[in-house]
């Protein structure tokens, strides 16, 4: 996840929908009664996505050119083979800050493939090589194992994935799960030349040279910091910019699903993430759900980038709000 670039949002709130008493949905399965009395969804577990967040960090931080990157990279194409109809593996290389050459994978599972409207879902999977925003400098050159930061979203397309397998929506589904996001220069790096560009290197590879001639989807849903304890998200400025009815019909179904407590009707901060480019060369309408934090000087999850962005701060009743309303997103569309 890359650096916050604090714009002031000057853009109307939508209309704040009741939620649940507790702001939680029970673990069974929900019939809804405002549209339409038939319709079932899959039941997201939040356990079976924190095992996925949990066998992904049992590899170690997943940073590029390591053992421990090719092996979580197998893994993830193993998973996703069990669910998916077709797997593509987008491999590449591409120059980080440094000009190191970076290996690269972009892993993509596609369901209903015969589908022509389409939606995709990301996240990226790999790890930041330095946690340098730690509070104790020795460990600024030290990888992080990216619970959060990474795999936490990953996670829930897993368990996504599996509840795919079970029973598809009307709509094909593409899961992607982008590489080379989190390389980007670190603070403690004097050159700062082309630094936005450092980051997000697998959504911009992806979206100038797509798994598929001519891919396209009606909009697609970033997920990343999306695992923490009583985690908040709000409207993320570019998603408003580029995707206002989708920020506005995602937070709408969130909050009649009673995780309205999870997705804040606010304005958040302009993140520069994997949609930003992907609206930008795809030009595919992308929003971003992404922890966001006033109460940090970063305005991110507390603990971006530090050594602490590990398993013991991933909760399974937050990867189940932001599952169970991805779910209940893609299942409703025609």
């Amino acid at each position: 996840m890359m650096k916050n670039y604090s714009l002031l949002l000057f853009l109307s709130i939508i209309s704040i929908i009741s939620s649940c008493e507790d702001g939680r949905v029970p673990q069974k399965q929900k019939v809804l009664t405002d549209t339409n009395p038939t319709l079932v969804f899959p039941v997201f577990s939040g356990d079976s996505a924190y095992s996925y967040v949990k066998a992904q960090t049992d590899f170690g931080p997943r940073v590029p050119n390591t053992d421990e990157h090719i092996l979580a990279g197998n893994y993830l194409v193993d998973k996703l083979s069990e669910y998916a109809d077709t797997v593509y593996i987008q491999e590449f290389m591409a120059r980080a800050y440094n000009a190191t050459l970076l290996n690269g994978k972009n892993i993509i599972g596609s369901f209903n493939i015969k589908k022509k409207k389409r939606i995709f879902l990301a996240a990226h999977w790999d790890s930041r090589p330095y946690a340098d925003q730690d509070k104790d400098e020795l460990n600024h050159h030290q990888a992080i194992d990216g619970a959060n930061d990474g795999a936490s979203g990953v996670g829930i397309l897993i368990e996504i994935a599996r509840l795919l397998q079970e029973q598809q929506p009307e709509v094909g589904i593409d899961i992607v799960m982008f590489d080379l996001e989190d390389y980007g220069v670190p603070e403690f790096e004097t050159r700062r030349s082309n630094s936005q560009e450092s980051w997000a290197l697998g959504s911009q590879y992806w979206a100038k040279n797509p798994h598929l001639f001519n891919y396209n989807a009606q909009y697609g849903i970033l997920l990343d910091m999306v695992g923490a304890k009583d985690a908040q998200f709000r409207m993320e400025y570019f998603s408003m910019q580029y995707a206002p009815h989708i920020v506005k019909k995602v937070w709408k179904i969130a909050s009649n699903a009673g995780y309205g407590d999870y997705f804040l009707l606010e304005d958040g901060s302009s993140v520069l993430d994997d949609h930003y480019f992907i609206n930008q060369y795809a030009n595919i309408p992308t929003i971003d759900i992404i922890q966001h934090d006033p109460n940090t000087a970063s305005g991110f999850y507390k603990h971006w980038h530090t050594k602490n962005d590990n398993l013991e701060n991933i909760d399974a009743v937050t990867l189940k709000a932001v599952g169970q309303v991805l779910i209940e997103v893609i299942f409703r569309e025609k």
